[in-house]
């Protein structure tokens, strides 16, 4: 069992449907590729979840065969971004788990595969809660990260920036994508997978537990401090 929750990583299973940040993503990917008359498919959408923006890019566009280059499809979608992003709102049980978390002491980071000017943007209205990190990793800005998902890098990375070192069994992981689960094993760790419910049941027994959302998440399991109040009497509390 865990005992430490080193790290969170941020993407869909803390924002709120219809603005959550996949969503965005998604939308804007289907804005561009709708311009050159072709359409970003679920099937597309799976093999890019969870990747590198600058990898994302070359796999859409190798496979819509957009007459564009990774850098043009990135800008397009970055002129949607500025418009999208400072709009994402958290989901009252995410930012519930981040601040039981930093309470209790366990140390938290953010590792995204976000680049940081794409990650500033999604946080823009939650700064307050974004100061409860240890620190942030965005593989799309550090040299570190030499290997996108599914390769262990980016989470290898977040854990070495920590004061000490956790050992990798001592990691959970937050995930909502298949090369983010795959990644996080590959390092060693646990994982918290809450996906798309469109994913196979098949992937989803890849992640240590799996979860419809984060208000079914029980710290204990893992060796953390259970909530101080469950998740139904904290959100009438709201």
């Amino acid at each position: 069992m865990l005992t430490l929750c080193s790290f969170l990583y941020i993407h869909s299973p803390l924002w709120a449907p219809p603005e959550d940040t996949e969503n965005l993503y998604t939308r804007a990917a289907e804005t561009v590729a709708s311009r050159y008359g072709k359409k970003f498919t679920w099937e597309l959408k799976k093999r890019v979840m969870g990747t590198p923006e600058a990898d994302a890019a070359r796999t859409t566009i190798d496979s819509l065969g957009l007459p564009l280059t990774p850098d043009e499809y990135m800008a397009a979608l970055d002129r949607i971004f500025q418009e999208t992003f400072p709009k994402a709102q958290l989901m009252p049980d995410a930012e519930r788990l981040v601040r039981h978390l930093h309470a209790h002491g366990i140390p938290i980071a953010i590792a995204t595969s976000s680049k940081p000017s794409s990650f500033v943007l999604k946080m823009t209205r939650h700064r307050e809660l974004l100061a409860l990190f240890h620190h942030v990793v965005c593989s799309g800005g550090d040299p570190e990260v030499k290997r996108g998902k599914p390769h262990p890098d980016i989470f290898l990375v977040a854990a070495s920036k920590f004061d000490e070192m956790p050992p990798p069994e001592k990691v959970l992981v937050f995930e909502d994508s298949v090369m983010g689960v795959t990644a996080a094993l590959a390092a060693g760790m646990q994982v918290v997978m809450v996906p798309d419910p469109r994913i196979d049941e098949e992937k989803r027994r890849l992640a240590t537990t799996s979860l419809t959302s984060l208000l079914e998440f029980k710290p204990e399991l893992f060796g953390l401090p259970p909530f101080d109040i469950p998740a139904q009497d904290h959100n009438n509390t709201k």
